[in-house]
């Protein structure tokens, strides 16, 4: 999760709470309820009884103390009989309301991977293997698309499509309600009409969507657009704390828990996100003050004290919720107030039952809405959800997912919806296709490298792909390279076949670069300008369902290589004339991955094989060349601690040192200590056996830090006979790592016997 997301989720979401000290004793910090008959005496009939809602205020994972409140006003047999939430508190009060338990409820929302639920992207084993190689192209700083004559910028930090999911199916069984007052505790949700900025009251249509609307923080959630058209972003900008709709609702007395985040101190407003999030906090604290002030003495106000837990600690939960229901133990006096009898209780638990729909029987039909029907013949391969089956939620999660995975649909949610005709149910997979609006998406990355000695490297990098330039998926994608080395590649895909599991691709590259070659010592003598054309077409296969676990290509190419000498060290003995020569042959390339994460993975693995055979012409004739190269990755972790095991080998013809068409190794964990390309030949060799430990900070700017450290051996040789194990040189760093937004970022301290001892720091992708 990035900075910005973090404190969005931090900042944004939150509102601040009452000014009263949630520890000083109930009296001080809630207005005092009367005593009434209904309220006094346990005898009383619950149908004499005030009418009590229960008010939940948004505040992100500060509203899993809303749990806990629930958990103790059903010990102390408070009836609630209406529930009105504003964001996290909607999704709270929603699925209570809904019939769960809070201690089902409880249950649930404990055992969710909350600190995963909103990462943008789907798992990266579940991608296709096109999609998981962009992770390698580079490191994205920047994302935007162009569609319709504008760029468009992304509408959330972070994406909600997992928490839709999951809403949606702990709500399945209301999906026949027309009305939010049909659910077994009648329910309101808070949203803000993002158009208008008008408060929003859902009180009707699918429960799920008004949950998932109510919390739509702008810059973090993307904003919900509902079936009407109604744009709707998080109801905490205009009513965080929704007393008043309660009283509209006919409550008699209201139980308000405001959960929010006391405003940032003074030292935090010495930048503009700090500034601009107390901004926020003071605009959202009015709207709460002013439904403090609608509480009377008949209500209770409950202010549980999270201390310094923020919004975005949803790692925290089971804590959190257990700070609520501790702080609600302290006050069952108050709580007391509102008891009913046990007869009365348990009338009440029985009214709440959920009567709605039934449990869905055999699906009569599976049908993708928003998509061409040639792209709904293509994805009812990819699921696994049939006619005929019952419905299964893992299954379903799992179709999800990878219908998701590409990123081709800005929305892919689903519903059980029921056929008009023959009155038969089946499920919807509902989608929001991209493609329609032809859309350029643009990425920008960025590379950096240095050893604070001298040796540095820059480059930006800008891809561009616009997907679905045909109903059958054809999609072209161009990279732009500008620094140290200047390139340029385009690429035509195509998919085809019944299933799609075979593709072909014309490509076309042109690359430009600077060369360094050293003598024995590690110094330059030599540097050359070399130019390199390529262009080709393969035909190619894909592994697994959906193409997730790799592919394989064979094609045709043919490239140009021309070299020039730009600086020579006398006495070097190196060439000292333009030389040029053409390739033309049969490349083959296979790569499976499975890791969980591009930059620090934790388990999985990577094999890329890649080979090359054909004529190689120059002014001195026709030869024959051959090329292969083999790397691979295996990833074992227990707990924070990983070992990642890596392995490169290569061999070429046997050219002559200079002809810059060898092997090369060098740099940070490339062989540590050695300069980038020091080491080259023909033959070349390299393991690295690195261990990194998951560090326990906030992850900020990154998805976590890690400590760790590298022991790499390899060697390259010029000739086949010079290949020894004793040669094999040995590299060595320490480093402090982090997976940011912008690439893995290292900063540590390199080795090698006889070569430099110093600092590096890299971020990127090379």
């Amino acid at each position: 999760m990035t900075l910005a997301v973090v404190l969005a989720l931090g900042l944004a979401l939150t509102t601040t709470e009452s000014r009263a000290n949630p520890h000083q004793p109930l009296a001080d910090t809630a207005p005092a309820v009367a005593p009434t008959p209904s309220s006094t005496n346990p005898s009383t009939p619950a149908t004499q009884r005030p009418r009590i809602a229960l008010v939940l205020s948004g505040g992100g994972a500060r509203g899993f103390a809303h749990v806990g409140v629930l958990k103790a006003l059903e010990a102390a047999r408070v009836p609630i009989d209406m529930v009105v939430g504003t964001s996290m508190g909607a999704i709270i009060g929603g699925l209570y309301a809904s019939g769960m338990s809070p201690q089902v409820l409880e249950q649930e929302l404990m055992a969710v991977q909350w600190s995963g639920l909103f990462e943008r992207r789907q798992p990266r084993p579940t991608m296709s293997q096109r999609t998981k190689e962009s992770d390698f192209e580079l490191a994205t700083a920047l994302e935007v698309s162009f569609r319709d004559g504008q760029f468009h910028p992304r509408t959330g930090a972070v994406s909600t499509q997992s928490l839709e999911w999951l809403l949606r199916r702990y709500t399945l069984h209301t999906r026949n309600l027309g009305h939010f007052d049909a659910l077994p505790t009648p329910f309101r949700a808070v949203a803000t009409d993002m158009v208008t900025g008008e408060k929003v009251v859902l009180a009707d249509g699918d429960l799920a969507a008004a949950l998932r609307a109510s919390m739509s923080v702008p810059g973090v959630f993307a904003p919900l657009t509902l079936e009407d058209g109604r744009v709707l972003g998080d109801g905490g900008l205009v009513d965080n704390l929704p007393v008043e709709v309660a009283r509209q609702m006919g409550a008699d007395v209201v139980i308000a828990v405001n959960i929010g985040t006391p405003l940032a101190s003074r030292d935090s407003l010495t930048n503009v996100l700090g500034i601009t999030s107390q901004m926020i906090n003071i605009l959202t604290e009015q709207n709460v003050r002013q439904s403090i002030a609608q509480l009377t003495r008949h209500d209770l106000l409950l202010a549980p004290p999270l201390d310094k837990l923020t919004s975005a600690d949803f790692d925290k939960a089971p804590a959190i919720a257990a700070l609520g229901q501790a702080y609600a133990d302290t006050v069952v006096s108050s709580l007391e107030r509102f008891s009913v009898d046990e007869d009365s209780y348990a009338q009440w638990r029985l009214e709440r039952l959920p009567t709605a729909a039934p449990e869905p029987g055999a699906l009569a039909f599976v049908r993708f809405d928003g998509v061409t029907p040639q792209q709904a013949q293509h994805l009812a391969r990819l699921v696994d959800t049939r006619p005929g089956q019952a419905l299964n939620p893992t299954v379903i999660a799992e179709d999800l997912s990878q219908l998701a995975a590409n990123g081709d649909y800005d929305r892919v949610d689903y519903k059980l919806a029921t056929d008009a005709q023959t009155q038969a149910e089946g499920l919807v997979f509902d989608l929001k296709d991209i493609s329609q609006s032809k859309v350029h998406n643009l990425r920008l990355g960025m590379n950096l490298r240095t050893d604070f000695a001298g040796n540095a490297g820059f480059s930006l990098k800008l891809h561009h792909a616009r997907h679905w330039l045909t109903a059958s998926g054809t999609e072209w994608r161009n990279q732009l390279e500008l620094g140290d080395g200047n390139a340029l590649r385009t690429e035509i895909y195509h998919p085809w076949g019944g299933d799609r599991d075979r593709f072909v691709s014309v490509s076309l590259s042109m690359r430009k670069e600077r060369v360094e070659l050293f003598d024995d010592r590690g110094d330059a003598e030599a540097i050359y300008r070399r130019r390199t054309w390529t262009i080709g077409a393969d035909h190619g296969w894909t592994i697994g369902r959906g193409g997730r676990t790799g592919a394989a290509r064979i094609g045709l190419f043919h490239s140009r290589r021309l070299i020039e000498p730009e600086l020579l060290h006398a006495g070097s003995g190196l060439q000292d004339t333009v030389s040029q020569w053409s390739n033309t042959g049969v490349r083959l390339n296979f790569v499976a991955d499975q890791l969980d994460f591009a930059n620090f993975p934790q388990q999985g693995y990577r094999v890329v094989a890649d080979s090359m055979t054909g004529k190689r012409r120059s002014q001195g004739g026709e030869t024959q060349f051959h090329r292969l190269e083999i790397k691979g990755t295996q990833v074992w972790s227990w707990g924070r601690h990983t070992l990642n095991l890596f392995g490169r080998m290569g061999r070429t013809n046997e050219l002559a040192q200079g002809t810059l068409d060898e092997f090369s190794l060098g740099g940070f964990q490339q062989l540590s200590g050695y300069k980038v390309g020091q080491v080259a030949g023909n033959y070349l060799g390299l393991a690295r056996l690195d261990y990194y430990q998951k560090l326990n900070l906030n992850p900020g700017l990154a998805r976590a830090f890690f400590a760790g450290g590298s022991l790499e051996l390899g060697n390259a040789w010029n000739d086949a006979s010079s290949i020894s194990l004793r040669q094999l040189r040995r590299g060595y760093s320490l480093y402090l790592g982090a997976d940011t937004g912008l690439g893995p970022f290292y900063f540590g301290l390199v080795h090698a016997k006889g070569q430099s001892t110093g600092l590096y720091l890299f971020m990127g992708r090379p």
